[in-house]
């Protein structure tokens, strides 16, 4: 089958892609094309675990070398973070963290069992002061983070002290542990 689609009796073209559409949204979807249609079909589907929704620019307050607590009960005390998840770079500049960030991240201190290893976290909580779409500037009394497994599962079962809103509404695996949510 080409492109375009061929056109059925009725005058509209023919979708392999089995929804319920109008007449206007066919029409306009011939115009952005197939992959757009995918896109559109595809986008609202649920995931287990993972990271969900939009993520809004916020103040990066966690360069790589930082040593954040661990606020869950795996038995990691702090976290040395290593390297921070989707981030492209640019020459001499160090790949920094925020609250919501997946980060990959060493045990310096805690059971033997979780140290010497690389952890995917999360970091939960920041002292680096940012600003909420409301325009309140909000920071925290220390930076935190929990260990979580790549699909954004928590390794532990309970968080000490609060959850940024920000990490709960992108993380709900993490927010189902948050005793409470800043």
């Amino acid at each position: 089958m080409g492109w375009p689609p061929a056109a059925s009796p009725s005058g509209h073209p023919e979708f392999p892609v089995k929804a319920l559409i109008t007449c206007s949204e066919a029409h306009f979807l011939t115009k952005i094309g197939y992959n757009a249609i995918l896109k559109a079909v595809f986008k609202n589907r649920k995931r287990r675990g993972g990271s969900s929704g939009a993520k809004f620019r916020i103040s990066l307050g966690l360069p790589v070398g930082a040593v954040i607590n661990c606020a869950d009960n795996t038995g990691a005390k702090n976290l040395y973070i290593i390297s921070v998840k989707g981030i492209k770079g640019r020459l001499n500049r160090l790949p920094a963290a925020g609250v919501g960030d997946m980060v990959m991240a060493t045990v310096k201190k805690g059971k033997p069992e979780l140290r010497k290893k690389v952890h995917p976290a999360v970091v939960i909580r920041q002292r680096k002061s940012y600003r909420r779409k409301d325009g309140v500037f909000l920071y925290f009394e220390d930076n935190a983070g929990v260990i979580v497994n790549n699909k954004g599962e928590m390794k532990g079962s309970a968080i000490t002290g609060p959850v940024a809103k920000e990490c709960a509404d992108l993380w709900p695996r993490i927010a189902s542990n948050a005793g409470s949510i800043a």
